[in-house]
């Protein structure tokens, strides 16, 4: 197991990649960032972006956002054009070796909460949802998106970009939809199980077709985290890992502390240890605590320093080694 971390541009060379290192974690997870005129998925782009985390001693693993895809998941003109966006950062990252993408299909817009200063354990500040604040909120303008159409318009996008992710041994890493409810403004979410994502992943049988196990999100709706493990880990199915942890209920819940949530978290990491995953992994969404601003919710720099380090802590238990951390 790879642990990783999420870091933004913004971010480059501040104090909080120092203190990864010093934790330990070589690994990054990068959003694609324009360094160039070009587009951010050019390779010319990918290559300085490459090259800006090696100079630091970190290896991009996982791309964890992506070009412009609004079109596809709701099958608008001009969705064969951002289909060749995803085509040609496929292509680079087999090139550059970079080995997963991380992406999602929630239409409209991306994960989102109706609150990010809920407080936790001693006063922490963390996000939460609650189903019926969305209620009265107007539809969008795409009005009823329903799941039918998202489930053509899935497989109409795997059809297309599987068979180019073999071709350059890219693993595609598909998240689920959070909240996991259905609809939010109109708009159908269907990523909103272990279920759901293993009929998705379905629709087009590789190798390469697998998922991003966000425990936070399949916690949410019900599912028993070991059990999902094993089921996709089995299946060698799971590409990369949010590891976290909520209470409550799609309808309302709350992100927690990794260790007060209502997830088992070290039966979890003994299950990745047996099924042999050692991909990576990442500590996500975590509390703001004391000093902090709350600026970045969830991504605070005392919180991710509480989650790596519970997260280091859990995996060597569980049997993994220091060296693969």
């Amino acid at each position: 197991m790879q642990v990783a971390e999420a870091y933004f541009y913004h971010d480059y060379k501040c104090n909080f990649w120092t203190l990864c290192k010093q934790m330990g974690i070589t690994d990054a997870v990068i959003p694609l960032t324009a360094l160039t005129d070009g587009k951010p998925w050019d390779y010319d782009n990918m290559v300085l972006l490459q090259r800006m985390y090696a100079e630091e001693g970190l290896r991009v693993t996982v791309i964890e956002n992506m070009p412009p895809s609004n079109g596809i998941k709701l099958g608008l003109p001009g969705r064969d054009e951002e289909i060749g966006y995803f085509k040609t950062l496929i292509r680079n990252m087999g090139r550059l070796n970079i080995p997963v993408l991380c992406y999602n299909f929630m239409a409209e817009f991306n994960w989102f909460r109706t609150s990010v200063g809920l407080p936790a354990r001693g006063g922490a500040l963390v996000s939460g949802y609650e189903h019926e604040r969305m209620r009265t909120v107007p539809l969008t303008e795409q009005g009823m998106v329903s799941e039918e159409r998202l489930w053509e318009n899935l497989k109409y996008f795997m059809e297309q970009v599987v068979p180019v992710a073999e071709e350059a041994g890219v693993k595609l890493a598909l998240h689920p939809d959070d909240p996991p409810i259905s609809p939010i403004r109109g708009i159908s979410r269907i990523l909103t199980s272990g279920a759901a994502l293993q009929r998705a992943i379905d629709l087009v049988p590789s190798p390469c077709n697998g998922i991003t196990l966000c425990q936070g999100t399949l916690a949410t709706s019900g599912d028993d985290i070991p059990a999902v493990i094993r089921q996709f880990g089995e299946q060698k199915k799971i590409f990369f890992v949010h590891f976290r942890d909520v209470s409550g209920t799609p309808e309302k819940f709350q992100e927690t502390f990794h260790d007060d949530g209502k997830t088992d978290m070290f039966a979890a990491m003994k299950t990745y240890y047996e099924v042999g995953f050692d991909g990576p992994v990442r500590a996500d969404h975590v509390p703001t605590m004391a000093g902090e601003s709350n600026g970045n919710p969830g991504y605070e720099i005392l919180g991710r320093l509480f989650g790596n380090g519970y997260l280091l802590g859990l995996m060597e238990a569980a049997g993994y080694s220091r060296k693969q951390a």
